[in-house]
């Protein structure tokens, strides 16, 4: 068994991967400043004896120093992370300073305290390239980078390959498609599923955000956290030294997605067609054969079927 480190651990995905390691029987610390990142996420393993928890900001060295000489963790699974492609777009600033220069903390102390394995969550929808007809995004394609968030997380991307020659720490690079499940709230930038979900149980209307020549909304590729736990187990066992996207395939539209959480939810609440949002990209599907080829991961739960395992979690 190993020690894993899961910065942002707190949060909707990392609390689901947190568990997942404490049930294979590994000793887990999770690091999260709690900014986004809620305990209660975590109450299921918070008093396991083989779970830790330490509330700092990863822009803190020395209290992350500290926290990794205390752990002496063998794998660091990095979520956290400023993840607003609006706010990069708002504070430049700001976005390079979580996710550069906070990353960056985190791969000094990989190499003085010899980490063994890394996992670093990048973004598949971000980095994807512009694609036409039938074409899906892989992780050979040079991405588009249309907002510093995608910039910041493709340069993290890079930080984490040129220091793994240097420190000689395996890695894994998680290109992340839209995720939705259990636990995620609606703060915005977490993708349309919560937001529509949170809007349909309080009987809101929602509002959709298209392009004149997309009238049912941009396409994204979603998939359900408990698929991206298992390719992260997976990764842990096997690091596979490249990027790889973690997605289903499908291109679904923003549309396509409400009218299903309509008949989910047994709703018929109506959506506002509005313009677009700057920085959004208009199509993003992953290709998922590579992580497939390599790890053997493939998604189980289609949409319909994840949406129910969250009405059900709400109940």
């Amino acid at each position: 068994m190993a020690k894993v480190l899961v910065t942002g651990g707190a949060g909707f995905i990392g609390s689901h991967i947190s568990e997942a390691y404490i049930k294979e029987g590994h000793d887990v610390a999770v690091v999260d400043d709690l900014s986004s990142g809620r305990l209660s996420n975590l109450q299921n393993i918070i008093n396991d004896k083989k779970f830790k928890f330490y509330q700092t900001d990863i822009r803190k060295l020395d209290a992350l120093d500290n926290i990794f000489a205390e752990f002496k963790p063998d794998i660091v699974s990095h979520h956290a992370a400023q993840k607003s492609v609006p706010h990069s777009v708002d504070d430049p600033k700001d976005d390079a300073d979580k996710n550069i220069f906070g990353l960056l903390n985190i791969i000094s102390l990989i190499g003085k305290h010899k980490v063994k394995n890394v996992l670093y969550v990048s973004s598949g929808g971000a980095l994807s390239k512009p694609i036409k007809g039938d074409e899906k995004s892989s992780e050979d394609d040079y991405p588009s980078l249309e907002s510093p968030y995608a910039i910041t997380k493709f340069a993290g991307e890079n930080y984490i390959r040129i220091y793994s020659s240097l420190f000689g720490y395996s890695y894994s690079i998680l290109r992340y498609a839209n995720i939705y499940g259990p636990r995620q709230i609606a703060d915005g930038e977490c993708g349309v599923i919560p937001i529509f979900v949170g809007n349909v149980i309080n009987n809101k209307p929602s509002i959709l955000m298209t392009y004149s020549d997309m009238p049912r909304g941009c396409t994204r590729d979603y998939v359900f956290v408990g698929d991206v736990v298992n390719a992260n187990m997976l990764l842990s066992k096997t690091p596979v030294n490249c990027p790889v996207n973690v997605g289903t395939g499908v291109e679904i539209s923003m549309m396509d997605i409400y009218e299903t959480i309509l008949k989910v939810f047994n709703s018929n609440q109506p959506i506002k067609v509005v313009g677009p949002r700057l920085g959004d990209i208009k199509r993003s599907v992953l290709s998922a054969e590579k992580i497939k080829k390599l790890v053997g991961w493939v998604p189980q739960v289609e949409l319909t079927k994840g949406l129910q395992i969250l009405k059900e979690s709400m109940q």
